[in-house]
This record gives structure tokens, C-alpha cells and sequence, in this order.
């Protein structure tokens, strides 16, 4: 098909600009300038303006001193951030996919037996993966919006000698936040190494990697750690080296080596691929980040934002999916119930069209019955909070829902009271009448 026609009306000819040497062509593409969202789904969310303020400095060579240096404390910061004294801690270049890919490819041999807890879209994934693998896998099922319970796994583990169990920490699909310990004390019980997918958890809850005993972690960049998609973290101890060490079979990746990518990221310097210099100084910004707000603060703020949110949600008449207490639900990812009646696709384009926000849908057995929302890192504000409240509530009424006009900011403003504080920074000062002068 010509280029002419396959173009979307967007991007329609606007002007003639002139060549060089005088002659004329059609301009068709224009300036890349995407409209403005707040963006309050399940990932990605917003990138933090210091991110994207690094990702705009210079590149440097993958080798220059400078950007060694820069990757060194890329590792350091990411063992604050897994919490772990792992020596291997360094992002895989790639999404998270891509780093739960490395894990799985570069720890499971053909035949290797895998158990996978799944309870949503994302355990879904690893039953994929680990069968791309060659594994012969066992899922433990459990019901949507439940976590999994450790005496099943244990259950499990008792069926045959097991390289690997993998679990999703925070399911972004149904907004469960899934215990580890006991599971990684199951598993070293039976020597099988515990792979957690980590992916929305880093920077928005805890991640003890030590303190829980879990063996491999992964991450991504676009959802608390407000960076964009690009870069997945990963962190393995000892046990995990051991297996990547023992391998009879070579890893049938060479992009997603987790060995080869470790010594990249050592200082031999392995050349195995060009880092995405940019990514890697915005991952270094958005951890960087973390280390200076402190890992209590940020996840206090996360709970207190997450639950303005839900207070708003539960004055609107609007309903949690899930039965899970509070503390197994990720207190970042919140999913709502459409109402019936709602036609929960036209409540998003009214968000989008007429506020700017952007809320998640949803996936699989779920599709259409649930919205996701979203409080993750550089997004979780008292302001985006109320917004996303009263563009809700608009958006609903539209619909034909019906609540008391203002309930849901009202909810959430006075949690906020409640819980101490407004959540924002003093105006005092600029906006006073000492604030514009005497006359």
C-alpha cells in the first residue's frame, strides 16, 4: 500500500516546507508532540521529570569511564532497592519480560521440573515461558483475586525433585500481593530455587530479597520506579550462581544469558551487547530517587495515596474486586468493579478525552468486568488522587450512576485529614497577601 494512503488522518499534510536547494516537499509527519496524560493505570505510569531529565544528558561509549562508573552505582542502588547483598544486581536490557525470560531460560534445562503459582494473567505468563523452556511444568491454580497458600505449593513440591518454583509477587491483574517467605523456606527445604516476579513491587512495597529467602527477583522500570519501559532488574544469590554454573546444556539464549550478562556488568566487561545508555542514566535517576526518599517513606506514601483512593472509590458505591484482606492486596493497584449497566469502555474514552487520565482495563476471565487504577511512584499525588475521583464520578454519571455529588473527593480529602496531614506542600508562602507585596 503507498505510504500516502496507509497515513491516518493525524497525520495529514499541514504545510510545504521548503528544501535547502528550493525545492518543496510535503511535510506530513510533523513535530512528535503526543498529548498529555496522567497516566493512572496499571503500568506504565509517569515518568518522574528527573528520569527524563538524565535520559536527555549525553551518551557516552558503553566502556568510557565515566559510564562504568554509572553502571557501578546502577548495581549498588539496585541492591537498596531488592534489599539484598546479592553480588549480582544489574538490570537485563529488555522489559520486565525480558528479565523474567533471562531468569527462567538461563536457570531451567530441558526436562527440569518447574512449579508455577498462578492466580492471574501474569502467572499465566510464566506457565508460558517456563513451557518455552522445555520445563515440565506444574501449575498450582488458585482463584483470581486469591493469593496462592503456601501448603499447596508444599503439596506440590512433594511430587518430584524440583529445580524451580516461580511466583508472581504483585499480580497487576487482579491487585494480590503474594506472600514469599514461607513459600522460599518450601522450596530450600527441597533445594529448588524460588523465582519471584517482582515486576510492579520494586519501589512500591517491600522486597526483602534477603530477609525472605527469595533467589531470584525481577523487576521493570515503568511501573514504582516511574522510569519508562525499557531496563528489567535483576537480582540472584549464591544458590541461583551455582545452578547457572552447573548447567549441562547451553543457554539457549544468547541475548538473555544471565551469565554472559553478568560479566557485562563486572568489571571484566564482557562484551556481549551495547547497553541503552540512556535507559541505563534514567534507571540510575528513578533508583537514585528511591534511595533519597527512603523505603519506608515510599511505601507509606503509596499505602496513604492507595487508600484515599479506595475511601473515594467506596463513597462513589463502587466495589473492590477481590477477597483478600488488605495487607495480601498491592496497595498501588487497585481494581474496581464496573457497575452494571456501565459500559466500562466508554467510562475510559470519557477519561482519557475529556480529563487526560488514563485508568487500565483489564485482562482474560476479567475483561470487562473490572477497571485497574493505578498509584504507583512519580503518579501518586494527593492531586492526581482527587482528580481521578471527580473525573470518575463525571464520567459514571454520564452512564446513569448515581452518587452523591463530591462523595468520593469528599471520602478521600478527609482520609487524608484523618490519617494526618493534607499529602501536599505548604502554599503558605506564595500564596498569602505577603505572598504578592504591600502596598
Amino acid at each position: 500500500m503507498p505510504l500516502t494512503n496507509a497515513l491516518p488522518a493525524a497525520l495529514a499534510i499541514r504545510h510545504r516546507r521548503p528544501y535547502a536547494w528550493g525545492a518543496f516537499m510535503d511535510d506530513r509527519f510533523g513535530d512528535l508532540l503526543p498529548g498529555a496524560r496522567i497516566l493512572l493505570g496499571p503500568g506504565p505510569t509517569m515518568a518522574d521529570p528527573r528520569v527524563l531529565r538524565a535520559m536527555a544528558t549525553p551518551l557516552l561509549g558503553q566502556f568510557d569511564p565515566e559510564f562504568t562508573a554509572i553502571m557501578n552505582e546502577v548495581m549498588e542502588l539496585s541492591r537498596f532497592a531488592f534489599q539484598t547483598d546479592n553480588a549480582f544486581a544489574f538490570p537485563v536490557s529488555g522489559t520486565g519480560r525480558a528479565g523474567l525470560e533471562a531468569a527462567l531460560t538461563s536457570l531451567v534445562e530441558p526436562g527440569d521440573r518447574v512449579i508455577v503459582g498462578e492466580c492471574g494473567r501474569f502467572g499465566l505468563l510464566l506457565i508460558e515461558i517456563a513451557e518455552r523452556c522445555g520445563a515440565e511444568v506444574v501449575a498450582v491454580r488458585g482463584e483470581w483475586g486469591r493469593v496462592i497458600e503456601p501448603d499447596r505449593i508444599a503439596a506440590a513440591l512433594t511430587g518430584g525433585r524440583t529445580r524451580l518454583v516461580a511466583m508472581i509477587h504483585g499480580e497487576t491483574s487482579t491487585g494480590v500481593l503474594q506472600p514469599l517467605a514461607d513459600i522460599a523456606r518450601l522450596a530450600r527445604e527441597h533445594d529448588a530455587l524460588l523465582l519471584a516476579d517482582a515486576v510492579v513491587t520494586l519501589g512500591g512495597c517491600e522486597v526483602a530479597v534477603d530477609r525472605w529467602g527469595v533467589d531470584v527477583a525481577v523487576a521493570g522500570t515503568q511501573k514504582c520506579l516511574s522510569c519508562p519501559s525499557g531496563l528489567a532488574p535483576v537480582t540472584y544469590n549464591a544458590r541461583a550462581a551455582a545452578v547457572l554454573r552447573a548447567r549441562t546444556s547451553k543457554v539457549r539464549s544468547n541475548y538473555l544469558d544471565l551469565g554472559q550478562l553478568a560479566d557485562y556488568w563486572s568489571p571484566a566487561r564482557f562484551n556481549h551487547h551495547t547497553a541503552p545508555t540512556a535507559m541505563v542514566y534514567g534507571l540510575r535517576e528513578a533508583l537514585r530517587a528511591l534511595f533519597e526518599e527512603g523505603l519506608e517513606p515510599r511505601f507509606a506514601r503509596h499505602r496513604r495515596h492507595g487508600d484515599a483512593l479506595r475511601a473515594g472509590l467506596a463513597a462513589l458505591g463502587l466495589a473492590l474486586f477481590g477477597k483478600e484482606e488488605a495487607a495480601h492486596r498491592l496497595p498501588f493497584i487497585t481494581p474496581v468493579v464496573v457497575p452494571d449497566g456501565v459500559d466500562e469502555l466508554r467510562v475510559r474514552r470519557r477519561l482519557v478525552e475529556d480529563f487526560g487520565i488514563e485508568i487500565g482495563a483489564a485482562f482474560g476471565q476479567l475483561q470487562g468486568r473490572i477497571w485497574r487504577i493505578g498509584t504507583m511512584g512519580y503518579a501518586a499525588t494527593r492531586q492526581n488522587i482527587l482528580l481521578c475521583l471527580a473525573a470518575l464520578e463525571h464520567a459514571l454519571r454520564g452512564e446513569g450512576w448515581r452518587a452523591p455529588a463530591g462523595a468520593g473527593v469528599d471520602a478521600a480529602v478527609a482520609h487524608y485529614a484523618a490519617a494526618g496531614g493534607t499529602g501536599a506542600p505548604s502554599v503558605d508562602d506564595s500564596l498569602g497577601a505577603h505572598g504578592i507585596g504591600r502596598m
